[in-house]
């Protein structure tokens, strides 16, 4: 990869949601180089296989799992955890995909979807690369809102978590290793606590996010008082961990941003409004 942007200097990178492939692409990268940590540490010897179980609502993260084993890493199980979202998880163990359904706003709401955009692209490899009859199944799922398709990839598991035990899982991870993930990787590791009798080999839960990016969900674990910059950099130092740069940045308004309490954050919006609409 750094032989290649250094030939191709004059390109330029920018983010990218989870539905582009050049965001996904380089999550194929994670699974190798945690082989090869395995590896280096004596964990596993060469070729052994070792299962991921992934926290995923748009299917990017572990499609790229997908990839990592087409490509030849020795992955025997990709696991896909979900939150009460249970979209995906219902389409692997009934090989029917249904939107038709109530949507949850939960404490892990980078899963909250009812679409996942990335499964299509599953759905292609499981359809031996009938674009048409990829075609039929997503139109079914735009005008019916649900498709069949029978998943030929049975390497894959399913398991859906809830609010209350995604929090129990955070305090029960932080008790026991004094380690604090956030509940996004918490709904992965109750997937993987509930589904390790039937696994087999070392299995890697994919940590897919900061604590700090959820601090209010994270903060139900330690009940502290305090609010904003405060109540991050006292998390921070109860668990050894330095406050990203980024938030302490915005916090200290070096970047031209506002900030609000979540309790002032409706009427400051409507203040905002309302000035927007007199200017008008």
């Amino acid at each position: 990869v750094k032989d290649f942007f250094n030939k191709h200097s004059d390109l330029s990178l920018s983010s990218a949601n989870s539905i582009n492939i050049a965001r996904l692409a380089p999550q194929v990268v994670y699974y190798f180089y945690s082989y090869i940590e395995l590896l280096r540490r004596g964990e596993i010897i060469d070729g052994e296989k070792i299962n991921f179980d992934v926290p995923t609502g748009n299917f990017g993260n572990i499609f790229a799992g997908y990839y990592a084993k087409a490509m030849g890493l020795p992955i025997d199980k990709l696991i896909c955890a979900s939150n009460k979202n249970s979209v995906l998880t219902d389409f692997f163990k009934t090989g029917k995909y249904d939107k038709n359904r109530e949507f949850f706003k939960t404490n892990s709401p980078s899963m909250d979807i009812l679409i996942s955009s990335n499964l299509e692209r599953l759905v292609y490899y499981g359809c031996n690369e009938d674009t048409n009859r990829v075609n039929e199944l997503m139109n079914s799922l735009k005008t019916k809102g649900e498709y069949d398709f029978t998943n030929p990839f049975e390497y894959f598991m399913a398991y859906t978590t809830d609010e209350n035990k995604t929090l129990a899982v955070m305090k029960d991870v932080y008790d026991k290793y004094n380690y604090l993930i956030d509940p996004h990787t918490a709904v992965g590791y109750e997937a993987y606590e509930n589904l390790k009798d039937n696994l087999t080999g070392k299995t890697i839960v994919v940590s897919t996010a900061s604590p700090f990016k959820f601090v209010e969900t994270v903060n139900e674990v330690f009940n502290f008082q305090e609010e904003g910059l405060e109540l991050i950099e006292k998390i921070a130092n109860k668990v050894s961990m330095e406050v990203p740069a980024i938030l302490s940045d915005i916090y200290n308004y070096k970047y031209d941003k506002v900030v609000w309490k979540k309790s002032d954050m409706e009427s400051n919006l409507r203040k905002l409004i309302g000035e927007i609409d007199e200017n008008n």
